[in-house]
């Protein structure tokens, strides 16, 4: 049992790696009142971002790239949702739409038709002494890239500051009452700015995570629905930072049971196996349905 439960738990960690940095992210969006559609337009860029600045030399460059992309795409859609006062949706769509359209054309601009890539450099799974020979979990939690040890940093201080800071007070005040927030001298045009500046900047380390951890390479389209996937793990972790951690260890075991039942060589098409994860998420949004209340103002 433990020889399938451990491979199973090292895949669903490492699945859910990327999904809680884009989710983190539009927590923060979120909680600001913003749902950011076009989240899966600045993963894609990320991972754009992290094949152009890594090159064959540094990963650590890789995401600053990844990251600066992922920016880049949340400031479009910032100087339009706040500045010009566009619908949400309307407009993350379009830039999700964008972001894909971008990436492919300028992917097969600087690599060809056939995408001939440079390797790309990889960060390496580091086993940490001690924790990874905790029986069981160990080894899922403690043998993982440096990204994932990031985020054992990131969640814990996302959820602390949202708590107990000004800027995290004045964040969720602007989410659940835009005006009252305003009467009280929050600049909530700011407030909305950084969180959809931050959400972008961690949907693009979700990308540079898929690239530069996971794959070792960019496909177009290889965000694979990971932007949609995100917003769903907030409403199921509540707009919380660990909820929202919990909720993409949930999905990241969907992801993991899917390559699980593609190895046992069921007879089924492997388009089954696809879509699990998505019919997953469609499942779970149906049975939280008047079950938990977003920010007031979301979406206005």
């Amino acid at each position: 049992m433990e020889a399938l439960l451990v491979p199973f738990l090292e895949a669903m960690v490492r699945t859910a790696t990327p999904l809680v940095f884009a989710a983190t992210g539009e927590l923060i969006g979120e909680r600001a009142g913003v749902i950011n559609i076009g989240l899966e337009g600045a993963i894609i860029a990320g991972c754009f971002g992290a094949l152009l600045a890594a090159g064959g030399d540094s990963p650590t460059i890789g995401f600053v790239g990844a990251a600066a992309a992922g920016m880049i795409m949340a400031a479009v859609f910032a100087l339009f949702v706040v500045n010009w006062r566009t619908d949400q949706i309307i407009t993350g769509t379009a830039l999700t739409l964008l972001g894909l359209g971008l990436t492919g054309t300028l992917h097969r601009l600087s690599f060809g038709a056939e995408g001939n890539v440079p390797a790309l450099p990889m960060l390496a799974a580091w086993r940490v002494p001690g924790l990874a020979d905790i029986p069981i979990v160990g080894s899922a939690l403690f043998n993982q890239p440096a990204s994932t040890y990031a985020l054992y940093l990131i969640v814990p201080l996302v959820a602390w500051w949202m708590r107990n800071t000004h800027a995290g007070l004045a964040l969720r005040a602007v989410g659940e009452n835009r005006e009252a927030a305003e009467a009280t001298g929050i600049n909530t045009a700011r407030v909305r700015w950084l969180a959809i500046l931050f959400s972008g900047a961690m949907g693009g380390l979700c990308g540079g995570t898929l690239v530069l951890a996971q794959v070792g390479m960019f496909n177009e389209g290889m965000s694979a629905g990971r932007g949609f996937i995100a917003i769903s793990i907030v409403v199921l972790g509540r707009w919380t930072a660990f909820g929202t951690a919990g909720a993409a260890l949930v999905f990241g075991g969907a992801f993991a049971l899917q390559y699980a039942f593609q190895a046992l060589g069921w007879p089924v098409p492997y388009q089954v196996f696809l879509a699990a994860p998505y019919v997953f998420t469609l499942l779970l949004l149906a049975s939280l349905r008047g079950r938990v209340s977003a920010p007031a103002a979301l979406g206005r």
